[in-house]
């Protein structure tokens, strides 16, 4: 009910469609392919941190075919709804 009252439109064309997952399943085919398999990751804490930095350079640096050489960040501050509060890190535990 609550989705339908926000005006989102849910898929009703069968559970697992290819095409519900599509980006998500490219995403963490980049991730494994661009960094996990390049690197030899001992510890937990080394995982962390390489998988902060892929992410931050995923929407931040790294230049996408799907938007024209844009950045997903600058797709996102392009098209974020009003009122959403900018994206944060979150904090180091100390």
């Amino acid at each position: 009910r609550k989705l339908r009252e926000a005006g989102a439109r849910i898929s009703m064309d069968g559970r697992g469609r290819w095409m519900d997952n599509v980006m998500i399943e490219r995403l963490w085919r980049s991730l494994k392919y661009e960094c996990v398999y390049l690197r030899e990751i001992e510890t937990g804490s080394e995982l962390r941190r390489t998988l902060a930095w892929w992410i931050d350079f995923y929407n931040n640096r790294r230049p996408h075919k799907t938007f024209d050489g844009r950045k997903p960040m600058e797709i996102y501050q392009q098209f974020k709804p009003e009122g959403v509060p900018p994206l944060a890190c979150p904090k180091k535990a100390a």
